[in-house]
């Protein structure tokens, strides 16, 4: 019987010294995540891990009412992010020391018996990538500095990348009031790939190196990730680097 299975890793990679990433793979109900903290060296990480632990215990919850139609995929993708988001300020509260940690998030999840249609949501510049048939797809746009630039064409993509603000967000977990997330469906088929990834990958690779990566080897979903994740650490892995990859076989 075929399912969407997914295999997530996660690497410090050459330069930081401890890794504020963290990933969930939850084939059971459907939904994979990837987040990258932010907020120093104990905040960030404990930041990424509250989104991450959050969306593990709501999980199942989560793919029960979108299994019954209680709730719709927006619904429930805004209330799990929102409990994120709340966890995260909560742990801020109680500690001060964590003031001012945040973390970005990309969630994706299915409708039970519905894996014709996928949902992603996602905060920060956590980046959601479909492959099929060769080619690679954003399913997600960063939010941040450079990608408002963009597009109002105030910079071009070559000068982006070595602009002063290029690591700027404009939205997180975590550090404003409410949080608000970009939420998207996503028709899906038999061997597509769906690549979660902190940006400690697309830092490294752009977009054409990780489609070059995915058409030059198997499509099995764990020697995917150690191919990207290799392919960002030969590159120089200036940050952790965290790849989640998700298939239907």
């Amino acid at each position: 019987m075929s399912a969407w299975i997914g295999i997530g890793r996660s690497e410090t990679g050459l330069v930081r010294a401890s890794n504020q990433d963290a990933f969930a793979v939850i084939d059971s109900t459907g939904m994979w995540a990837v987040a990258d903290g932010m907020g120093g060296h104990v905040g960030g990480a404990v930041a990424a891990q509250t989104a991450i632990s959050t969306v593990q215990a709501q999980a199942a919850f989560s793919q029960e009412q979108l299994r019954s139609g209680a709730a719709s995929p927006i619904d429930v993708l805004t209330t799990l992010i929102n409990c994120a988001h709340e966890a995260i300020l909560s742990r801020a509260r109680s500690q001060p020391k964590l003031k001012g940690m945040g973390t970005t998030l990309v969630l994706l999840t299915l409708i039970p018996d519905q894996t014709s249609m996928a949902y992603v949501a996602h905060i920060g510049d956590s980046r959601a990538y479909r492959f099929r048939a060769g080619a690679l797809i954003p399913l997600t746009r960063d939010h941040s500095l450079i990608e408002k630039y963009l597009e109002r064409g105030i910079l071009t993509p070559e000068t982006a990348k070595t602009h002063p603000e290029r690591h700027v967000l404009t939205r997180a977990l975590g550090v404003t009031a409410t949080a608000a997330p970009t939420i998207s469906g996503c028709a899906m088929q038999e061997d597509d790939l769906v690549i979660l990834c902190s940006d400690g990958l697309t830092k490294m690779l752009e977009d054409q190196d990780i489609q070059r990566v995915l058409c030059a080897g198997d499509l099995n979903p764990t020697d995917v990730c150690d191919r990207l994740i290799a392919a960002a650490l030969d590159r120089g892995g200036e940050d952790n680097v965290t790849v989640v990859v998700v298939a239907y076989r």
